[in-house]
């Protein structure tokens, strides 16, 4: 009957011991999310304002090597992430998107291309905002002023980019704020509810003797444990979201740096630790100062 008790009894632990952190890996693999979408949000932000274009239009007495040559130079600036010659044949493919259409237009000009050659511009994310782009094209105008007639490209895109980032970017914390504080107030609610079951035990070693860091370590060390153990099992949740969203999602992948993944990985580890530690320490601290008689 004794062993029968035992054996029910360690089951229940290793039942409770799986239960936390289960549901302390659940929370740290919401954390993940949020952390993760921070990180994600820069990402798919350099995409849409690196997809950004400006077209340069050049005096008509340039012809296609001078371009060319201009290009290669552009090429060396800090300012661009990809720089592109745009022959006249292929503005008019992008100008028109259909044969038909081309041949109307080529048509009107007695089939003579009325589109000249040009140099396609896409910028840095950090010159991709109003005061970036003013600023290229005046160092564009400054340095070939012989040679450009024109720098265009749409304010209203530059404008609408990035003041739709930023205000996403406040809802996007504010949010992640919010779920942080519910991910770790669940976190120590379920740390409180596993040492629940072992009020009597931190008592009864604190009666026969045990000093407070020597009941502590035992149950800092299973909380150390468990954190390591739920953060990996959120990080594995986390990066089969991640995968699953990549190929799901054809226009806009989710991509990370060495860096921002090292940094993610990191947090979700020192997070997990963190909580489960503090959390730990705060209820045991609750039940060593507790009388016998309130554990009842």
């Amino acid at each position: 009957m004794a062993k029968k008790a035992a054996n029910y009894s360690k089951r229940g632990i290793r039942t409770g011991y799986v239960s936390t952190v289960i549901g302390i890996s659940l929370v740290i693999f919401m954390i993940g999310l949020v952390l993760g979408g921070i990180f994600g949000l820069r990402s798919i932000e350099k995409q849409a304002k690196e997809n950004l274009q400006a077209d340069i239009f050049f005096k008509s007495e340039l012809n296609d090597a001078d371009i060319k040559q201009i290009e290669e130079e552009l090429k060396g600036w800090p300012e661009f992430a990809e720089v592109f010659f745009i022959s006249p044949e292929r503005a008019i493919q992008e100008f028109t998107g259909e044969s038909e259409a081309e041949k109307e237009i080529l048509a009107l000009f007695d089939d003579e291309n009325p589109l000249p050659p040009t140099i396609g511009i896409k910028p840095k994310m950090e010159f991709a905002s109003r005061n970036g782009m003013s600023a290229i094209k005046r160092k564009l105008l400054t340095r070939f002023k012989g040679e450009i007639d024109e720098v265009n490209y749409d304010k209203a895109s530059v404008s609408n980019v990035n003041l739709g980032f930023k205000q996403f970017a406040l809802l996007f914390l504010a949010v992640a704020l919010l779920l942080i504080i519910i991910a770790v107030a669940m976190i120590n609610n379920t740390i409180r509810l596993a040492l629940y079951s072992k009020r009597f035990t931190i008592k009864t070693m604190q009666l026969v003797g045990a000093t407070a860091m020597y009941i502590r370590k035992p149950f800092l060390g299973q909380a150390l444990i468990q954190g390591l153990l739920s953060a990996l099992i959120g990080l594995a949740l986390l990066l089969t979201v991640f995968y699953g969203l990549n190929n799901l999602i054809e226009t806009i992948q989710i991509s990370y740096t060495l860096e921002s993944f090292s940094m993610l990985v990191g947090l979700l580890f020192a997070i997990g630790v963190f909580i489960t530690m503090i959390s730990t320490w705060f209820a045991l601290n609750k039940y060593l100062r507790m009388k016998l008689d309130d554990l009842y």
